[in-house]
C-alpha cells in the first residue's frame, strides 16, 4: 500500500465525516470536505484530475454553505425572528448535547429557541409559530447544504474511480 492509497482512504473518511457534519452540527462539515478535496488534489497522485475534482467539488461546497446561510437567513427575516433567539437556541442546544446524549443538541436548540421567542413575544402561540418557522428554515438550509456536500463527495468518488481506471 503506497502513500497515495493511504491519502485516498484518509480523504474518503474525512469526506464522509464532512457529509455527516452537515447534518450533525457537532462534526466538522463542508469545510472538512473542501480541505479533504485539496489534500487529495495535492497528495492523492491524480495530477490534473485531482485539481479538476477539487475545483468542481469546491464549487459544490461553497454553493452549499452559501445557500444554507442565505436560505436560512432570508426565512428568519421573513418571519421576524431575531438572531438573539437563534443564538439562545444554539447555546441551549450545546448544553443539551451534554445533558441528553444523541438528541440533546436538537432538543436543546428547539427548546432554547422556543423559550427565547416566548420571552420576546410574551405570547406562547406566537412563539410556537415563529419557533417552528425558524426550525423549518434551519432544516431547509441543512438539507440544501447536505445535498451539495453529497454532490461534492460524489465528484470525489468519480475522480477516484477515473484515476484508478486510467
Amino acid at each position: 500500500m503506497n502513500a497515495e492509497v493511504i491519502v485516498t482512504i484518509l480523504c474518503g473518511l474525512a469526506i464522509a465525516v464532512g457529509v455527516a457534519g452537515t447534518i450533525i452540527p457537532v462534526l466538522p462539515g463542508s469545510i472538512l470536505i473542501g480541505v479533504s478535496l485539496l489534500a487529495w488534489a495535492i497528495w492523492g497522485g491524480a495530477g490534473t484530475l485531482g485539481w479538476v475534482v477539487f475545483g468542481i467539488g469546491l464549487v459544490f461546497v461553497v454553493a452549499g454553505m452559501a445557500a444554507s446561510a442565505v436560505l436560512t437567513g432570508r426565512k428568519l427575516k421573513q418571519h421576524g425572528i431575531p438572531n438573539r433567539s437563534v443564538l439562545v437556541g444554539v447555546i441551549v442546544g450545546v448544553v443539551g448535547m451534554f445533558v441528553i446524549p444523541v438528541v440533546g443538541l436538537f432538543v436543546g436548540f428547539a427548546l432554547g429557541l422556543l423559550l427565547s421567542e416566548v420571552a420576546r413575544t410574551r405570547d406562547f402561540r406566537s412563539a410556537v409559530r415563529s419557533s417552528l418557522a425558524a426550525l423549518k428554515a434551519t432544516g431547509i438550509g441543512i438539507l440544501v447544504e447536505f445535498a451539495l456536500a453529497c454532490a461534492a463527495a460524489s465528484t470525489w468518488v468519480i475522480g477516484v474511480w477515473i484515476n484508478a481506471v486510467t
